[in-house]
């Protein structure tokens, strides 16, 4: 019986891990990964139950200096996550030094008066002594609740981190229904696993100027999910290394998205996907808004 609650906001700058530390404290896959920076444009709720606390995470975009009117949405994201949440857990890698975007995600705390967890991730990746001079750098920078080595490839360190978190939990009816994992629309998923794909299989800028679009979405009797799907990309160049050579490219691309969606969903999927030309999308705001990236 849930009696608490404890909203936490995840951040970082891009590609420390925060959507697989978000993947792992929900217990499946509900925000997608790229070893490219910026894969999450949005923010995702990722919910977990441990005895009778709720944790609701807040997985947001990577903190970084906006180039385009997309940029500029995905870092307010993060700032205005940083509010109103009873705790903040900065995500950093094994690195003794903090950068520019750490410094400000570290003032940007401070200025909420939020409680903060450090998580030092991918330790998985670098000696055990290199770490204790991470610890003493953010040490220094600011009173941190806890600081907690993790890898979340592995898995190590995050129970020990939910541990810590549990301490902010507040006294409060469940926010969401039992066996809720995220606050995402399937449709949204499912569009997040094909852009998934366009991350991995792409190079440089085109998957960076790609969005996904579910057209149709619709369930037969037997429970097979028909899905259309509209990719855009900002160039024509770009649209032809989408479909490839004989359309063996998006072919691709759709197989592997297929197989995420069907394991997501628990069913069979068709997917059909199309590809079209939309210049300079992420500078426009009317297409930002129907893409779901503004609430202006």
């Amino acid at each position: 019986m849930i009696s608490k609650t404890a909203m936490i906001t995840i951040c970082g700058r891009p590609n420390v891990g925060k959507s697989t530390l978000t993947n792992a404290l929900a217990g499946e896959k509900i925000a997608i990964v790229s070893p490219k920076p910026q894969t999450t444009r949005n923010r995702i709720t990722g919910v977990c139950q441990r005895g009778d606390i709720q944790f609701v995470f807040m997985d947001t975009p990577g903190f970084h200096k906006p180039r385009t009117r997309l940029g500029d949405y995905m870092v307010e994201v993060v700032r205005q996550s940083v509010a109103e949440v009873d705790a903040v857990v900065l995500v950093v890698e094994p690195v003794a030094g903090l950068g520019p975007q750490e410094k400000e995600l570290i003032e940007s705390i401070r200025a909420s008066g939020a409680p903060a967890v450090l998580c030092i991730n991918k330790i998985d990746t670098v000696e055990p002594g290199t770490i204790l001079p991470v610890i003493a750098a953010y040490a220094q920078a600011f009173d941190f609740k806890a600081i907690i080595p993790i890898s979340a490839q592995t898995g190590d360190g995050v129970e020990e981190l939910l541990k810590e978190l549990a301490a902010f939990a507040v006294e409060s009816p469940a926010l969401f229904p039992e066996g809720v994992t995220t606050d995402q629309p399937e449709k949204q998923v499912c569009a997040e696993l094909i852009r998934e794909k366009l991350l991995q299989e792409l190079d440089r800028e085109v998957p960076h100027g790609t969005a996904v679009e579910i057209t149709r979405f619709s369930e037969r009797d037997s429970g097979i999910i028909d899905l259309e799907a509209t990719i855009y990309c900002e160039k024509a160049s770009h649209k032809g290394i989408i479909i490839g050579k004989n359309g063996a490219m998006l072919k691709k691309i759709g197989e592997e998205a297929r197989k995420e969606i069907e394991t997501f969903m628990g069913t069979k999927v068709y997917l059909q996907t199309w590809v079209k030309v939309k210049e300079n999308w992420r500078d426009s705001q009317y297409l930002l808004h129907n893409f779901g990236f503004s609430d202006k």
